[in-house]
């Protein structure tokens, strides 16, 4: 699915868009891994703010980009509350190699089935992530118009 975005307003309604396709996959025994991927400035930590604030997580959602990996509890009764417990966002735009993962504890991650992990830049670490993958793609289209395409 691709999408034009030309404000904050519309990208929230493609977090909800998403959000709301995760209601309807079936429950997986791991981690759901979202990969998003795009130019510095595309829209990558935009989303994720929509996404925790449409989960109800009121704490501020800012780039992990220098502490690589942040956690947000998803409150009981949002959303996707009953089905994942923890967002986690990673930024791997800092990453050398897919062993720079296992810093983070990568493994035990994704083991767990309700662990909604949201990952900017997993091209940097394409070795180590899921089949699985959820892909989204953010493309700048001019100044204040984004393309978002969803895999």
């Amino acid at each position: 699915m691709k999408y034009e975005v030309k404000n904050l307003e519309e990208l929230r309604a493609v977090a909800g868009n998403v959000l709301r396709s995760f209601v309807e996959m079936p429950q997986k025994s791991t981690a759901t891994v979202v990969g998003l991927s795009g130019d510095l400035g595309a829209g990558k930590t935009a989303f994720t703010k929509c996404v925790a604030s449409i989960l109800g997580i009121n704490e501020v959602v800012t780039s992990p980009t220098f502490v690589l990996e942040k956690g947000y509890a998803i409150p009981r009764g949002s959303l996707l509350g009953e089905r994942f417990t923890k967002l986690i966002h990673i930024d791997a735009y800092r990453l050398e190699n897919e062993k720079e993962m296992q810093a983070l504890e990568w493994e035990a991650l994704l083991l767990d089935e309700h662990n909604l992990i949201f990952i900017e830049w997993p091209e940097q670490v394409k070795g180590v992530l899921p089949k699985d993958i959820i892909m989204i793609s953010f493309q700048y289209v001019d100044e204040g118009v984004r393309s978002v395409t969803v895999e």
